[in-house]
């Protein structure tokens, strides 16, 4: 922000050289950017201005920081007026519909002024800040907003249909012609807020005054607007038009609704001085109450404590108040008011940092040795890492990709009562959803990569998907994988992904696989189980995704849920010893129905019981030549072991025969082998 010397000297007591303004006003957070001296003898200096300090985007803020500082008297400007005219209500009225969006608007009638040239030293103030003077009215106005921080306007009164100000919504197709040399009309929507006469938008509120009520030579009586607008529809709006301005700048970093009336104050008393008339009696504002000052507490011994620096509580209390706060000390608790022009102070920590802030960072000792504590393995970020670790030992590619894809893309992989959660931002029209599966972001990359001759890809990404039931949003991390297979084993390929990647998070070897149809992008497709829980869905992309997407090879997809195992990693494995007597393995191939699950198989396979089986594992499945329409051909292998002896073949002949008796029973299975 530019600001110049002499004008920030114009509110302290001892003038400060422009050096030492750099230098505390840099120490207060406010690092100098740049600096240019003027043939005035003044110093212009651009200051870097944090969004949460909207109190320092002015002269007098700026001096409050360097009279903190150096013990200076800071100097207040003489707000009171002379307000003798007749009574505003018969010029003017105000009326307020939204009072959540503009909670306090005031406005003031000066009648009989005249417009011409601002006197020498009005002038030069805004010349050597870099700004271009106007006329009497209009300097005024800028002159109240770069010394207060607090935007205001000045409107014809005589263009003012019907002497009437209504702070509403736009209407869909209403146009508004903004002032400026180059402007040209916009068309609103009823997203906008504007100050509006009887007829017509006159100001688009926070943002911009209306050039057909703009103050001309001919200009004889004048409604003095003063007000607070909401930051998030102001920085909206100025977005969504490209149009900003100063008012707007600080508008977004936040006006308090206390200064709006003084600051009004300030510019009427301004305005009689330069451009003569006679202020009418009164005020006329509507809104909400000016609210209450927030009170914050501090502990003075956490003070020291995060400071490292032993400072009084007297100290404290008055490193406080030369900010503006009003603040008293009892028994080491710090009881502050918090001044409204400080929006940004709430918490505890808020009000140790204010006082590091004035009592200087520079003065607070620096520890010659620093404790370091190694911190315990483990946790979401070491779990992120091994699973991408397995993953590229597999030869995944991992992607990082935006959370924004379009509606279309959105509802492709939606499960039944659930829809896409959305973002109101103009600049994302195209792609407003937040993704609720990370898949249809990878295949937008495969995709790109076909197109530009890449095959046989593996894809995954970790991140966050985001989904809206009903109206319960969640937001869940999901690992995403997407192959190029063949197709008669891009089940089992994609499968063994899963398996090694939960094995990763659990050292447990228990994921199954339950067919389900509600997720409608898979064909065929299931969900993973794990423990018996839900953690994801798995099968082959369907013929009518891959064709939207535009996809040749076949693709088999997965995505899995990973918060409860990420936060739970590592897991706790146990060391066991390696069996000393050998195994001996039985292969069973069967026909079945193609709807039978490889789970039901396997626990009734475990719940025989049978006498040293150690395992049953899956091996494969068939579908094809001398298979029947509707069936399948599964292999599986059991394995039985003796921890004391070596079995013989004879001795697992019966268990073998038992599990093929069950299998045919349960199952209705034609033991091939």
């Amino acid at each position: 922000m530019l600001v110049t010397t002499n004008w920030i000297n114009d509110y302290l007591k001892t003038d400060i050289s422009a050096d030492e303004q750099a230098e505390l006003l840099t120490a207060a957070g406010f690092p100098l950017e740049g600096r240019e001296d003027l043939p005035s003898g003044d110093v212009r200096q651009d200051f870097e201005m944090t969004s949460n300090r909207g109190d320092c985007t002015c002269h007098l803020g700026l001096a409050r920081e360097i009279a903190a500082q150096t013990g200076n008297d800071l100097l207040i400007p003489d707000n009171s007026v002379d307000d003798s005219g007749s009574a505003i209500e018969e010029f003017a009225s105000v009326d307020n519909f939204e009072p959540e969006l503009c909670p306090l608007y005031s406005a003031r009638v000066i009648r009989g002024a005249s417009v011409g040239e601002s006197p020498e030293w009005l002038s030069r103030k805004l010349e050597d800040r870099g700004d271009i003077p106007r006329n009497s009215i209009v300097d005024a106005t800028n002159f109240v907003l770069f010394e207060q921080g607090q935007p205001t306007h000045v409107f014809d009164l005589d263009k003012i249909a019907g002497n009437k100000i209504e702070i509403r919504r736009a209407r869909d197709g209403e146009t508004f012609l903004p002032l400026g040399e180059d402007a040209k009309p916009i068309k609103l929507t009823n997203k906008d807020l504007v100050i509006a006469d009887a007829e017509k938008p006159v100001a688009l509120a926070g943002v911009k005054g209306g050039a057909e009520t703009s103050v001309t030579a001919e200009t004889t009586n004048l409604l003095i607007e003063s007000a607070t607008f909401d930051p998030v529809i102001v920085r909206e709006m100025s977005r969504r038009h490209n149009i900003s301005s100063d008012s707007s700048f600080r508008f977004e970093r936040g006006v308090h609704a206390a200064q709006v009336e003084p600051c009004a104050n300030r510019l009427a008393g301004l305005l009689l001085e330069v451009g003569g008339g006679t202020l009418c009696k009164g005020v006329l504002k509507d809104g909400k109450p000016i609210p209450e000052l927030i009170t914050a507490k501090m502990r003075t011994e956490y003070c020291r404590e995060r400071l490292g620096n032993n400072i009084s509580d007297e100290m404290i209390v008055e490193h406080l108040n030369s900010i503006g706060f009003e603040s008293n000390c009892i028994d080491g608790i710090v009881t502050a008011a918090v001044p409204y022009f400080r929006g940004d102070i709430h918490r505890e920590i808020d009000l140790v940092e204010e006082v590091g802030r004035v009592h200087g960072y520079e003065n607070i000792a620096i520890e010659d040795t620093l404790q370091v504590r190694v911190p315990a393995s483990g946790g979401e970020s070491a779990g992120r890492r091994a699973v991408l670790d397995s993953l590229a030992g597999m030869g995944f590619v991992e992607c990082v990709t935006h959370s924004l894809i379009s509606i279309k893309a959105a509802n492709q992989f939606l499960l039944e009562g659930q829809t896409p959660l959305m973002i109101d931002d103009d600049r994302a029209s195209a792609e407003p959803a937040l993704r609720p599966s990370l898949i249809p972001s990878l295949l937008k990359v495969r995709k790109h990569n076909e197109d530009n001759g890449a095959k046989d890809l593996r894809l995954a990404e970790l991140g966050s998907a985001f989904i809206l039931d009903g109206n319960s949003h969640t937001e869940r991390t999901e690992l995403a994988i997407v192959m190029d297979t063949i197709e008669s084993d891009g089940i089992g390929e994609i499968r063994g992904v899963i398996n090694r990647v939960c094995n990763v998070l659990t050292a447990e070897n228990n994921v199954s696989i339950r067919s389900c149809e509600s997720a409608s992008w898979l064909e065929p497709g299931g969900e993973i189980l794990l423990a018996g829980n839900v953690i994801g869905h798995l099968g082959r992309l369907s013929s009518s995704v891959q064709k939207i997407w535009g996809l040749q090879p076949t693709i088999h997809v997965a995505q899995l849920y990973l918060d409860k195992l990420l936060v739970e990693f590592p897991p706790e494995v146990q060391s066991h010893e390696l069996p000393k007597q050998p195994a001996i393995e039985r292969d069973i191939s069967i026909i079945l129905d193609e709807g039978v699950e490889w789970s039901s198989i396997k626990n009734a396979l475990i719940n025989l019981q049978l006498e040293h089986l150690e395992d049953v594992s899956f091996v494969t499945t068939f579908r094809g030549k001398n298979i029947p329409t509707g069936k399948k051909s599964l292999t599986l292998k059991l394995r039985f072991r003796d921890s004391k002896r070596t079995l013989t073949h004879e001795e697992v002949n019966d268990p073998t025969t038992t599990a093929t008796s069950m299998l045919s029973n349960t199952f209705s299975a034609e033991i091939r082998t």
